[in-house]
């Protein structure tokens, strides 16, 4: 397959969908499908069939999220005639209206149609006279959907994600054709480091930087791998991309792989996602197919092949080295760098490993320029960032805001503020690696820099609100119960530092605390950020300290109300 017959097949996918007059949009992510979306999108199906209207009237398209998880099942009308509407809280019955109001009904083709179809019509008619369709069009212009910018997920919602044509025509693998025709290795690495992105896998690190330093190992054999091991409770930003675009992680992974050298490529994905690897894996099938993936990609001399490696949910294995180990068959426990992956890697061969969006930041940056992405976001912190907007807040969902934007713009305007009686109390960045932030510093810019000098993290980008009706202590002590039970037991510091830990938060909550208690696990917690092997303990005390460092005070209630009167 050359670039020339991709462009042809992209050409021939914009023509097809250009014929119809509308095209009915329904998200099959897995939030809107926990929702009943299956059941919606056949029913949108069901109901157009009933119509019987003329060939290219209407199309049902299953797509991906569009942001406003809370309200899904969600489905969005494009119709050449108006504005694209979007539909929240979609039901069978909701479904019948949405299609009796945009769908013209065609007359019978065969009057002897089964009995299924003439109830389904009898149905839609009943369906127009019905009110109340109006109260679940979202609007589009509200701060959720107008305050976010969309790179990472500008595709997401409108292609369908097992669909290689839908991908070419929306410019899918353009920019893995300009760099294999146009560009050196060198100057692909060069580029990235030029726009300033930064893995979004937690760390930060400048991803061009990393790049070059895989590019610049001489070896014979290296290797490339998206690490989809997204275990934050509450994330879910890389599993939506694998889900509802797998081909524009697969092309950043591909681009990647020709910028330092790699022969064969992994996606680590963990087993709890299995249709983000059913997707992937078709994306895989479908590249290679069509000489995106295998000998000479795209009838260059370039070579590259991938294949899906499942994670058995362990919460270590998102650390680079575990998850090396964890590839190779062997249990997933970290070890001593350096030497580091960049060196000595998968089978000890230099192995690139960037997480799910910042490879999906790749294609869009090729295709946009360095200089473009650059002028996104701060001055250390470039471009966007995908957030799992969660906790107690009136929007939750999947939103991609330009770094720099602050807490109180994501809170109060995004997600429409904390729902009922309630107040904000605090915002936890980071998982269970991260550190909750409280409200006086919600005008703080969400970047990497501010939210480390709050003693937090911006992490793959879990965003959990926390309103007045949580206990701080308590709420430190799940994620601490969490990191005890995800810790590999292999260094000591975390193995035992983390139990103890816990064993102090529990005494402190059930009534039993003593003063003394509270330096104890301050000084408790810096040992072991300071000693543990690997990220897993290094980041575990952060809930823990960010809550005594902004909500000491309910520490200490709960010490002295059980102090002898």
């Amino acid at each position: 397959m050359t670039l020339e017959k991709l462009e042809k097949m992209a050409q021939r996918e914009r023509e097809r969908q250009e014929k119809f007059e509308r095209r009915v949009f329904c998200c099959i992510s897995t939030a809107c499908l926990s929702a009943g979306a299956g059941r919606t999108i056949n029913a949108l199906q069901e109901a157009v069939d009933a119509c019987q209207c003329k060939e290219n009237d209407v199309e049902v398209v299953q797509t991906g999220c569009m942001g406003l998880c809370s309200r899904g099942p969600l489905v969005r009308v494009e119709d050449k005639s108006g504005e694209p509407i979007i539909y929240a809280d979609v039901d069978i019955d909701v479904s019948q209206q949405i299609i009796a109001k945009h769908v013209p009904m065609g007359k019978l083709k065969d009057e002897s149609v089964s009995e299924d179809v003439q109830e389904i019509r009898e149905k839609l008619k009943k369906a127009r006279r019905r009110k109340g369709l109006e109260q679940r069009i979202l609007d589009t212009n509200a701060p959720f959907f107008a305050k976010q910018e969309k790179i990472v997920l500008q595709n997401v919602g409108h292609v369908d994600p097992e669909k290689l044509e839908d991908y070419l025509a929306h410019g899918g693998y353009s920019a893995l054709g300009h760099v294999l025709q146009n560009m050196t290795p060198e100057e692909i690495c060069d580029e990235i480091l030029r726009s300033g992105l930064r893995g979004r896998g937690g760390a930060g690190f400048p991803t061009g930087m990393k790049w070059n330093f895989v590019r610049k190992e001489e070896s014979s054999t290296k290797y490339v791998v998206v690490n989809g091991d997204e275990g934050d409770p509450g994330a879910y930003m890389d599993r939506t991309m694998m889900e509802d675009n797998p081909h524009q992680v697969l092309e950043g992974m591909i681009i990647a792989a020709y910028a330092v050298g790699a022969s064969y490529g992994y996606f680590y994905i963990r087993g709890e996602y299995p249709i983000a690897v059913d997707r992937i894996r078709r994306a895989i099938r479908t590249a290679r197919r069509n000489g995106i993936l295998g000998k000479n990609v795209l009838g260059t001399d370039f070579n590259f092949n991938a294949a899906v490696r499942i994670g058995a949910g362990a919460f270590v294995c998102g650390e680079e080295t575990a998850l090396i180990h964890s590839v190779e068959g062997k249990r997933g426990m970290p070890r001593m760098r350096p030497p580091y992956p960049s060196t000595s890697g998968l089978w000890g061969k230099p192995t690139l490993i960037n997480n799910v969006e910042t490879m999906a930041n790749i294609p869009p940056i090729i295709n946009g320029g360095a200089d473009w992405y650059s002028r996104i976001g701060t001055e250390k912190s470039k471009g966007t960032k995908v957030f799992a907007l969660a906790g107690q807040l009136t929007n939750t969902g999947l939103i991609e805001v330009p770094m720099g934007i602050t807490l109180r713009e994501i809170i109060y305007d995004i997600g429409n503020d904390v729902p009922g009686d309630a107040e904000f109390k605090a915002a936890q960045t980071g998982g269970p690696s991260g550190g909750c932030i409280p409200a006086e510093h919600l005008d703080t810019p969400v970047d990497y820099e501010n939210l480390n000098k709050l003693g937090s993290i911006m992490g793959s980008g879990g965003l959990v609100i926390i309103d007045s009706t949580t206990s701080m202590p308590e709420f430190a002590h799940f994620f601490m119960d969490f990191c005890v039970d995800e810790s590999c037991g292999k260094c000591v510091p975390c193995r035992v530092g983390t139990v103890q830990i816990r064993t102090l938060l529990e005494k402190i909550i059930d009534g039993r605390g003593e003063p003394e208690d509270l330096n104890k696990l301050e000084a408790l917690c810096h040992i072991v950020k300071a000693t543990s092997l690997c990220g897993l303990g290094q980041s575990a005390p952060n809930p823990v300290l960010s809550t005594l460092r902004f909500f000491r005070e309910e520490y200490q209630t709960l010490i002295s109300s059980q102090e002898p009167t």
